[in-house]
């Protein structure tokens, strides 16, 4: 999946990133378990995503307006898990960041 689809490359940059952001903040077990919940949601939705594709593109060489739906809908599925993986993110990491930045400015 990492050398043929962009878009796990992408995922696995922003797992990586908001995992190291989650340890340099401190956040309890309690949010790291909302956090791999939220950033599993992600890959089973990008992996879901990509098996409807490929099976779409199994089934038909010709282009379908039903094809074009149901591999719409499966992105459309990968963005609002992402999106609500966003919102999950700031709502978990705005009181301990609020707090490492106030940290920060008072050390200045």
């Amino acid at each position: 999946m990492l050398r043929h689809q962009k878009n796990v490359r992408i995922i696995l940059a922003a797992t990586l990133i908001v995992c190291a952001f989650a340890f340099w903040l401190g956040i309890t077990k309690e949010q790291w378990a909302i956090l791999i919940l939220s950033i599993g949601g992600v890959w089973v939705a990008e992996f879901f995503n990509a098996a409807i594709e490929a099976v779409v593109n199994l089934s038909t060489s010709q282009i379908h307006p039903m094809a074009r739906v149901a591999k719409d809908v499966a992105a459309a599925a990968v963005l609002i898990t992402a999106l609500l993986a966003v919102l999950i993110g700031l709502l978990l990491f705005g009181a301990p960041l609020l707090s490492q930045l106030n940290a920060i400015a008072a050390s200045i």
